[in-house]
């Protein structure tokens, strides 16, 4: 018998920004307004009213050798949360991206006839599609952000919809950076001051989690001090802080950058990545969600990544796409550079960054892009999706 309560369980702070929307969909909507809402999720989850039972940072972890040193942690959430699930059955899991976790716990559902929404289609699109079949036993009804996704899975025979993507909604088609510089400054943002009009501003997102810092940070750092070296003029670097576990690590970074440039530039700002990147001329960004809320911001941006050895090698035999940006995945081409390991040399990711401001033309056709982009990824996504797991809870009954 199952309890009026929806279990969510987000992976990761993208997740956790989703599934805020989400959450807040649920409480609109009438029928599943009052419901309760468990499971793990982070602190935009829980600015909204979700309760959630474990922290979510533990399966924060990006990549395959990076998450072998969190998996005994990760199983005995996992393994908490399944005796949980059998005890007390919601009316609906859903899993919101984190597939590797979500999948499994999904099929563990099944098997006791609680339906199953994930949140954000796996990227079968970019990997070998053999992973379609493992999908097809554990979820009920995928929710899809990207328009191409549902009829990949209606091929398979699986309920899936197209909700949009959440980010194109909370972002305007036009940016403002004037107005995002003078938010910076007056809520005392910045170290060196009001931003002048003929400063460059350069965001440098080098990822939003410990591991990913660990191997970018330094390559990104590197690169800010060549930008300045190279720059004819006035430049300051903005580096969100994704966490504030973050901060110590970067500080650490800016304090070595320091020691060889000492007159550069660099503020380390807590969250606010969406007023960062729209202040923006350039951006520097690590591949991952942040890359799409860069292009909605309409910003020229160079894509960077680096993995561990293992990790590279185990991602080149499953991948079949030649991009890995998500700007580039939806254009279907390089409508931006891409420099990944070897070629994530930090001279190389100053030049491509600073190359943008010398081609204004370029620039706008870039704008443009992303623009028709921004389009199609915009609709009223919590609507939709709590649309569908208000169904999925009628059917199930």
């Amino acid at each position: 018998m199952t309890n009026q309560m929806i279990t969510c369980v987000a992976g990761e702070p993208s997740g956790d920004l989703l599934g805020a929307e989400l959450v807040s969909g649920l409480k609109g909507n009438p029928f599943t307004s009052n419901y309760q809402l468990n499971g793990i999720g982070g602190s935009h989850m829980a600015s909204v009213g979700f309760e959630s039972n474990w922290d979510m940072s533990t399966l924060s972890v990006r990549g395959y050798v990076e998450a072998l040193k969190q998996l005994p942690a990760i199983l005995s959430i996992r393994k908490q949360l399944i005796k949980s699930i059998y005890q007390n059955p919601p009316s609906v899991y859903v899993g919101i991206d984190a597939p590797d976790f979500n999948l499994f716990v999904e099929k563990k559902c099944k098997t006791i006839n609680i339906p199953t929404v994930h949140y954000i289609s796996p990227s079968i699109w970019a990997w070998r599609s053999n992973r379609l079949d493992n999908i097809k036993k554990a979820v009920d009804h995928m929710l899809c952000i990207f328009p191409f996704e549902p009829g990949i899975y209606h091929q398979a025979g699986m309920k899936a919809t197209y909700v949009g993507h959440p980010l194109a909604n909370k972002i305007p088609l036009k940016p403002d950076p004037k107005s995002a510089k003078q938010f910076l400054f007056e809520n005392q943002f910045l170290k060196f001051g009001e931003i002048a009009s003929d400063e460059t501003i350069i965001a440098v997102l080098p990822g939003s989690r410990k591991s990913e810092i660990e191997y970018i940070g330094k390559g990104f750092f590197e690169a800010i001090g060549h930008m300045y070296q190279m720059h004819q003029g006035s430049i300051r670097f903005l580096v969100p802080v994704a966490t504030p576990q973050l901060m110590e690590m970067l500080v650490f970074l800016k304090n070595d950058l320091l020691i060889t440039y000492p007159n550069v530039k660099v503020e380390l700002i807590n969250g606010n990545s969406s007023k960062v990147l729209e202040a923006a001329d350039s951006v520097l960004i690590a591949s991952g969600t942040a890359t799409l809320e860069a292009a909605l911001w309409k910003k020229p941006m160079v894509i960077s990544y680096t993995v561990p050895w293992l990790t590279a090698q185990i991602m080149k035999r499953q991948g079949y796409l030649p991009y890995i940006g998500l700007p580039n995945i939806l254009c279907q081409n390089f409508v931006v550079p891409e420099l990944l390991q070897d070629q994530a040399d930090p001279k190389v990711m100053a030049k491509a960054t600073l190359e943008w401001l010398e081609h204004p033309a370029q620039v706008a056709q870039l704008v443009d892009i992303f623009e028709e982009l921004h389009h199609i990824l915009k609709k009223p996504s919590d609507e939709i999706a709590a649309q569908v797991i208000e169904e999925t809870i009628k059917q199930a009954k």
